[in-house]
């Protein structure tokens, strides 16, 4: 069986980040769905659990950070071209996403970033499979 990922997000409207996600284009496991928790599907093997600030506070005694102003981690997911890359972007822009920095092209790989509506911070990318700079020994 392949290892699966479960990033886990607070996010402080639950039927906001549906709704917004929703726009973009992901679905959700009703399995997994309640007033406190989501469970949205980026793949076979990715999932994004999106819980309230309420409820993600009971897995941790740690504050919970505001990621409009503190950045935890990055999201980044590969896309299958530059085209997908952008329309991803502006998929979210329009849902309301923020949009931190201007896509960065380095020949072989193509990046642009959003923040969600909870200051998430979301990078899409996309690799030349053959234009990748050969790793140095």
């Amino acid at each position: 069986m392949a290892t699966q990922i479960f990033v886990n997000l607070s996010v402080d409207d639950l039927d906001r980040s549906v709704s917004f996600f929703t726009k973009l284009g992901y679905t959700f496991n009703p399995q997994f769905t309640d007033e406190k928790a989501t469970c949205m599907i980026v793949s076979d093997t990715i999932y994004i659990m999106l819980l309230t600030k309420p409820f993600f506070q009971t897995f941790t005694p740690k504050r919970i950070i505001d990621a409009h102003t503190e950045v935890e981690c990055s999201i980044c997911l590969s896309a299958e071209s530059k085209d997908a890359v952008n329309e991803m972007v502006a998929k979210a822009e329009a849902a309301g996403a923020t949009i931190p920095n201007p896509a960065t092209d380095y020949g072989f790989m193509y990046q642009h970033s959003f923040a969600d509506l909870d200051g998430h911070h979301w990078e899409y990318v996309w690799m030349d499979p053959n234009g990748a700079p050969p790793q140095q020994a």
